[in-house]
């Protein structure tokens, strides 16, 4: 490497950082159409990513019942949540709600805690409906295609199913241990992004 270059090569790279370009605080765009953007999304997204993770994780500790109902629960509530911030155009679900979702999925899988598969079904309607809901908000808001709202759930769909299914499939009570360190991670950040929506509100 000659010397011109160590010298270019560092500023050219900082002169690129510091160019703007357009930013999308809510929704990505990947050129492959709404339904890919919606897949996308979710997995950006860490306030739809992690909480959901953290139900996927507290549901497989429950069992392979509780299991099946929070893939389904957690999906068709994703859906109607959806549909209903596209229709409504308004969010009636706080931005807190993502990092609230962290906290107690987060803590509840930290715990361990032991619940009735019927009461990780409400659960799971419960993140479906208010995340999918500011989804269907932040689509409508930005003007975009509604059908972005089915690659988001079709990848809750997935994403819900693997997880749990992997946590389901463990057997050895140290992985149980881990997963449930895991669960005490998430509850953390949930603290902190809600520490942190409070400071900046």
């Amino acid at each position: 490497m000659t010397r011109r270059t160590l010298i270019v090569v560092p500023f050219a790279t900082i002169a690129a950082a510091l160019l703007p370009a357009p930013a999308e605080a809510h929704l990505v765009t990947t050129g492959l159409g709404p339904i890919y953007d919606g897949v996308t999304h979710l997995v950006c997204s860490t306030d739809d990513l992690v909480p959901l993770i953290a139900l996927a994780l507290l549901a497989g500790l429950n069992g392979p019942i509780a299991g099946r109902r929070a893939l389904f629960g957690v999906t068709a509530g994703w859906l109607l949540g959806g549909a209903a911030g596209l229709a409504a155009g308004t969010s009636v679900v706080p931005s807190s709600a993502a990092a609230v979702s962290m906290m107690l999925f987060g803590a509840l899988t930290a715990a361990s805690a032991r619940l009735s598969p019927a009461i990780v079904a409400a659960g799971a309607v419960a993140l479906g409906v208010g995340h999918g809901w500011l989804n269907g908000f932040a689509i409508r808001e930005a003007a975009r295609d509604g059908l972005a709202v089915t690659g988001i759930v079709a990848a809750v769909f997935t994403l819900t199913a693997l997880v749990t299914a992997f946590v389901i499939s463990l057997k050895t009570p140290w992985t149980r241990v881990a997963i449930r360190v895991l669960g005490s991670w998430i509850a953390a950040i949930g603290l902190l992004t809600l520490g942190w929506a409070l400071h900046t509100a």
